[in-house]
């Protein structure tokens, strides 16, 4: 069984970490997700992956390959044109057969694939839709479903107090691939708003199974950091590099520390860093591979991507910052910055 990753959207929302960066590309706790997702799938069996690609395609094709330096096998679907969601699973047709999973690569979560497979067989699905509840619905499509678990309908964005249940699209769904002759080829077509309803309407079989576990959309920054945070604090219990030093200090290789440095827990540091004397590091701060930080910085409920260099006397709080960013010697309190190379704030 194959699992396709869609992987070809833009990521405006993050813009500009994704500016030139396809957004399933980000890096979370110092790896990009798509390579946490692929290697979360491979534990749970699946060696057979491909990726639909569009937007800096390149990026994702030179960091993966075909997939043996991650031990799986990876093929490419190119979208000349974007398709959505729909479209997009179509235009993978050619390198799909039998049963399949879709996954929306941008969506951070752990699933248990085999429980959410055996659902599946026992209703006799033609696709399952995986499900995950939330406290307040509202701003999502909501799903109503009778006592088997077939999907009766989604409502979009309801009252909390009208919602039919706390249960969300996921995004993660398991197909048959009987199911692709009902979508149009070569058009955009959303699987979400369009080809669900459809199939629903025509009275598929459409069945929504809940998946527990942990489920973010990273779609803002605001969930970004707090994907971040819920990492540090072990509410996701994603593996993560580095070695553990013991009350939340994670470090990576070739750490190098001057004199009286500090680290306020939680705090993750990757490999080859270096951090000046009497830098207070934390408390959530999680520092990518490569980076410099100077002497008497001070670095608190930020994010840095990789080879950032943060020089002497800083403060940077509150901040995300991609990779080979420069911060001079002043205050950066609430910044997102990738494309300007140089930030300096008085």
């Amino acid at each position: 069984m194959k699992a396709l990753l869609l992987a070809g959207g833009l990521g405006t929302r993050l813009r500009p970490l994704t500016e030139n960066l396809p957004k399933p590309m980000a890096r979370v706790g110092n790896r990009p997700w798509l390579e946490h997702l692929i290697l979360h799938y491979k534990a749970q069996g699946v060696s057979d992956f491909v990726l639909a690609v569009k937007y800096y395609r390149e990026l994702i094709e030179s960091c993966f390959g075909d997939g043996s330096r991650l031990g799986v096998r990876i093929e490419y679907s190119v979208e000349k044109e974007l398709l959505g969601t729909a479209g997009a699973v179509k235009n993978a047709e050619p390198f799909l057969d039998g049963r399949f999973i879709v996954v929306n690569a941008d969506i951070i979560h752990q699933v248990d694939l085999a429980s959410a497979l055996a659902f599946h067989e026992r209703r006799g699905a033609d696709v399952t839709i995986c499900l995950t509840e939330v406290d307040d619905p509202s701003p999502y499509g909501v799903v109503e479903q009778n006592e088997d678990g077939r999907i009766l309908r989604f409502v979009e964005k309801p009252k909390k107090e009208e919602a039919p249940s706390n249960r969300i699209n996921a995004g993660i769904y398991i197909m048959e691939r009987s199911v692709l002759e009902r979508i149009p080829a070569g058009v955009a077509v959303s699987i979400e708003k369009e080809t669900f309803p459809q199939w629903i309407a025509s009275g598929a079989g459409v069945y929504g199974h809940p998946i527990g576990g942990y489920w973010m959309d990273m779609g803002t920054k605001a969930r970004y950091r707090q994907l971040h945070w819920d990492l540090l604090d072990g509410r996701f219990p994603l593996p993560t590099d580095g070695e553990d030093a013991g009350e939340g200090i994670w470090l990576g290789e070739n750490v190098r520390t001057g004199q009286g440095v500090l680290f306020v827990p939680p705090v993750m540091i990757g490999d080859d860093v270096t951090i000046g004397d009497r830098a207070v590091i934390g408390p959530y701060a999680v520092i990518g591979s490569g980076s410099r930080i100077g002497s008497q910085v001070r670095l608190s409920r930020s994010i840095l991507w990789d080879r950032c260099k943060v020089h002497g006397g800083a403060q940077v709080n509150e901040c995300i910052l991609g990779s080979g960013m420069r911060v001079g010697p002043h205050i950066l309190h609430e910044a997102v910055c990738n494309r300007i190379r140089e930030v300096q704030r008085p």
